[in-house]
């Protein structure tokens, strides 16, 4: 695939796709704790399955009207199929891996990814990233090797399918990046919930006989449609804004949110270990925020 010299937009602002990417992990926090909530009672087919309709009828709905075929004409649909079927597999092992796991300690081992996407943003979008990034990205593994040391107690099926999901979401986040200049962040947005729709009603043919889904499962279920939408239209906005070697260190943030609403509802309260290291990839967070705030977006690519 083509890779333009310079991948950040003229107009770019590096602090906004940080704060946007901020609402979205908290948005995605929020819809894990909604998932695990419902993959304890139903099958994860089903549950994911509501998500993307209800993701699929809110665009229709809202956008349709308006927008009519711009709302999911894309200029790649090849590649935009396939970064619509990556989020879908990463939404099932996700599923998957929070039904025997705590949503703290889940999200941590998902969120090997960002480090992963530092490493191929170089070599496939054409951006190099400085120090102060590495700095960034380096504290934020850390901070993730504290959490899923050896002896931890974690299910190691549900381990298995976080790392998948971890392969998933970094291929995800290129193709977002790689796609953000030649498709409308609402054609992705459709495209995602067209492919993850169709994709998981046909996984869930197999569940409807004896299942049982009372209107508050349902509309929990909904709930979780509702954050999607909106927490993947904040990630993809955000990466109009800055370059991934910006945003993936704050995609940390993420663990954060998922620790502390862990904690809240289901009364998983992590280690000392592990709160050292929810503390560590916060700090990377911050770290790279205050960077891009101190008036250095370019930075952001490694420039001296």
């Amino acid at each position: 695939m083509p890779v333009a010299a310079e991948s950040v937009p003229p107009r770019a602002q590096p602090l906004k796709g940080i704060l946007l990417v901020v609402l979205a992990t908290l948005a995605f926090a929020l819809s894990d704790v909604v998932t695990k909530q419902q993959t304890m009672r139903h099958p994860v087919s089903v549950v994911v399955s509501v998500r993307y309709l209800v993701n699929l009828a809110l665009l229709t709905v809202f956008l349709g009207p308006r927008l009519g075929a711009r709302l999911w004409r894309t200029e790649r649909p090849r590649i935009v199929f396939v970064r619509a079927l990556c989020l879908a597999f990463a939404s099932l092992t996700m599923g998957l891996a929070l039904r025997v796991m705590p949503v703290g300690e889940t999200v941590a081992i998902v969120y090997l990814s960002p480090f992963a996407v530092m490493l191929l943003a170089i070599p496939l979008l054409g951006e190099r990233v400085g120090a102060v990034g590495w700095l960034g990205a380096s504290l934020g593994f850390l901070g993730v090797l504290l959490i899923v040391r050896p002896g931890g107690g974690l299910d190691p099926l549900g381990v298995t399918f976080a790392l998948m999901n971890a392969g998933f979401a970094t291929a995800y986040h290129l193709l977002t990046r790689h796609l953000a200049h030649s498709e409308s962040t609402i054609a992705l947005l459709y495209q995602t919930a067209l492919v993850g729709s169709v994709f998981f009603c046909l996984m869930a043919l197999g569940s409807l006989g004896d299942l049982a889904v009372g209107w508050g499962d349902l509309s929990m279920m909904a709930l979780l449609g509702a954050l999607s939408t909106l927490g993947h239209f904040l990630f993809t906005a955000a990466y109009r804004e800055a370059p991934a070697s910006v945003l993936a260190p704050v995609n940390y943030l993420h663990l954060f949110w998922a620790g502390g609403l862990g904690w809240l509802i289901f009364g998983h309260l992590p280690d000392g270990w592990s709160l050292a290291g929810m503390t560590l990839v916060c700090a990377s967070g911050a770290l790279v925020a205050a960077w891009a705030y101190a008036g250095k977006p370019r930075r952001a690519q490694g420039g001296t």
